[in-house]
């Protein structure tokens, strides 16, 4: 029996990644644990469990750690926007809790004599890099955050790979675009207007868009999502060396040529329901988000992710848009 424990599985990605692993599981013998503070009221994955809970709740962690899963997958984060105007809420979920995460099951590893060594994939953002950027960044280029959901992701980075050095754990940081098109309700990232552009017009609703359309961004699809953590747990991390945090590919693209994408998909009277509304805040926080990357290593790897964003589009309609 493999056990697999999704931190954050109730949401989006959570829900994909157990779909994924539904159908098509790591081993012959899947048990799959999703941890969350909710979960979709109808439907969802099939899983073995679902427990509610608070990241931040460490007793609630440590009976977790306590199942010695062989693959844990921590997606759980307070996201860009709500990190940025609750600053105290930010790093308490986002940092706070992962080194508390982290410690509760390298008790379990110590407890064990070296019996147990868990795989940890943890979710982290292009947001731990900030200007000025070069065209596209490479694997080279440094992080240093413009944002407080980036300085929390890059320092649990640092953690998680630190934990790895002193042997226990194995396991990586997977940097993630931002994930689009998102389906469901818009969320508190400022990043979550990318998706709406797309997912309300497709779905006959007005969008607002909070930016200009000369924005340029670096995007995959949900799909993708998951794909980047199944072989992310999987990966023979000998190949990694030290360096335990990896972009992710994806696409680069300007609104304008999201928007050119969905009207070539669905015409003009799909395109008409995005309405322009300039936000300065939005437009102050994605001006430091980076908007082109050159990801080699991990496309050496064996990491995939979309051609272009038709593809995305595409990708978001055969899988979620409502018939």
């Amino acid at each position: 029996m493999t056990k697999i424990l999704i931190i954050g599985g109730g949401g989006m990605v959570g829900q994909k990644l157990a779909q994924s692993l539904a159908d098509t599981p790591l081993s012959d013998a899947d048990e799959v644990t999703l941890f969350d503070m909710a979960f979709p009221p109808e439907g969802g994955a099939p899983v073995a469990q679902k427990i509610p809970g608070n990241i931040t709740d460490t007793g609630a962690i440590k009976r977790l750690a306590a199942g010695r899963p062989d693959y844990v997958f921590h997606l759980a984060a307070i996201v860009s926007g709500q990190a940025e105007t609750d600053f105290d809420l930010g790093w308490d979920v986002n940092m706070m809790a992962f080194r508390n995460f982290l410690e509760a099951f390298r008790a379990e590893v110590e407890a064990s004599d070296g019996a147990y060594k868990p795989r940890i994939t943890f979710t982290s953002s292009i947001a731990v890099f900030g200007a000025p950027f070069p065209d596209k960044i490479g694997d080279e280029f440094f992080s240093a955050p413009q944002t407080s959901y980036g300085a929390q992701k890059a320092i649990s980075e640092m953690m998680l790979t630190d934990y790895i050095r002193k042997g226990f754990f194995d396991g990586m940081s997977i940097r993630l675009p931002t994930i689009c098109v998102r389906p469901g309700k818009p969320n508190l990232a400022a990043s979550s207007f990318f998706s709406g552009i797309i997912r309300e017009p497709l779905n006959g609703q007005d969008a607002r868009l909070p930016v200009p359309d000369s924005v340029r961004h670096w995007h995959a699809s949900p799909r993708s999502a998951a794909g980047f953590l199944r072989h992310a747990a999987t990966l023979d991390t000998d190949q990694l060396g030290a360096r335990r945090a990896l972009n992710m590919p994806g696409v680069s693209c300007t609104v304008a040529e999201q928007i050119e994408a969905l009207r070539d998909i669905a015409g003009n009277d799909v395109v008409a329901h995005i309405k322009p509304d300039p936000d300065d805040a939005i437009m102050a926080i994605v001006a430091g988000w980076p908007r082109d990357f050159d990801p080699q290593r991990a496309i050496g790897l064996g990491f995939t992710a979309e051609p272009d964003f038709k593809t995305i589009i595409e990708t978001y309609i055969a899988d979620d848009l409502k018939k």
